[in-house]
């Protein structure tokens, strides 16, 4: 269940905005309390975008950026496009999605919020350049948060999982990146997700390295195996849009076992119950350098090759294409 102390805890990682002309009382009000990012929107002047059949508010907060407020917009445009693509709409009705300048530049973080329905606050740095929002992750990672209901500390793992795993595969679907980008950062990063000494399985070993790249080693074999067992029709994909359609969103709570159950029924197969079994309380470790091998995957420098008759390339391929129904 949601905890206020994990809502403070997420608040106590603020930022202080530049120095600004805007209402000292405002600012403070922004940035005080478990209430934000909500109250703000109750200040500042609100834009909306329509986007995957969702209605998205935006506000921005006090602040300087080297960037228009129409190119965040545009920013903002193609993340939520992004995620509709892999979701075949955008996860919830409506969001409210606050914008914080930041000194710094890129984009500097984001949270996502549902205790007073679906929010998330991106912090964007005042020197935040073209190059940076085309290359930015965050905005898509934070927006694939609102498509699942809210979890225990013990189940991060889960969220964070799926929101680093999903996030590239979209992009790649709504023809962002390019598929050897997302599978040599996978081959990359994903070694950083396995357990070390001492490890006791995903829901009690609570390192950065195992809950966001362990629970995207979760999401990457939960995704082989549906398509394994299915000739490839059904992938992690059609698993997660059914929870969102079952009304799994980010301001609903919901146990892991409920998630997982509701995936596995969507998919037709239990996949995810019996790979959590396996990895929520024991140190499973995949052999990674098989399954590139078997997913025709050769990094090469700082790229990949790809073979087309390794074991798995068809499935390789199904994972980063296109739905049916994508825009």
């Amino acid at each position: 269940m949601r905890t206020w102390r994990r809502i403070i805890f997420w608040a106590g990682l603020l930022i202080p905005l530049p120095v600004s002309t805007a209402p000292a009382e405002v600012s403070s009000r922004m940035f005080r309390g478990t209430g934000m990012p909500y109250d703000a929107f109750d200040e500042l002047h609100t834009m909306t975008l329509h986007i995957g059949g969702a209605t998205q508010t935006i506000a921005f907060a006090p602040g300087p950026l080297g960037l228009t407020q129409g190119r965040i917009l545009e920013w903002l445009k193609t993340s939520a496009k992004a995620v509709t693509t892999y979701y075949g709409k955008f996860p919830v009705p409506s969001a409210k999605i606050l914008i914080v300048p930041v000194e710094g530049e890129g984009v500097e973080g984001g949270q996502a919020f549902g205790y007073r329905g679906p929010a998330i606050r991106l912090l964007v740095g005042d020197f935040t350049t073209e190059e940076d929002l085309v290359a930015d992750w965050k905005a898509v990672h934070e927006m694939v948060h609102l498509a699942l209901p809210d979890v225990s500390p013990d189940h991060l793992w889960l969220a964070e999982g799926l929101a680093v795993y999903i996030e590239p595969i979209a992009r790649v679907q709504a023809g962002d990146l390019k598929p050897e980008k997302i599978w040599a950062d996978m081959v990359r990063d994903m070694p950083k997700g396995l357990p070390r000494v001492g490890d006791k399985g995903l829901d009690h070993t609570h390192t950065w390295g195992r809950t966001y790249w362990g629970g995207a080693i979760f999401c990457l074999l939960a995704d082989i195996a549906f398509r394994e067992r299915s000739h490839n029709k059904i992938g992690l994909q059609q698993a997660m849009r059914g929870v969102v359609a079952a009304g799994g969103t980010h301001d609903q709570d919901w146990p892991i076992e409920r998630i997982l159950k509701v995936a596995d029924r969507s998919a037709g197969y239990p996949v995810m119950e019996e790979l959590y079994a396996k990895m929520r309380d024991k140190p499973y470790a995949p052999d990674l350098a098989k399954l590139w091998t078997d997913l025709g995957v050769t990094p090469s420098g700082n790229t990949v090759t790809f073979s087309q008759t390794a074991p798995l390339a068809q499935i390789r391929e199904a994972i980063t294409t296109p739905p049916r129904d994508s825009l």
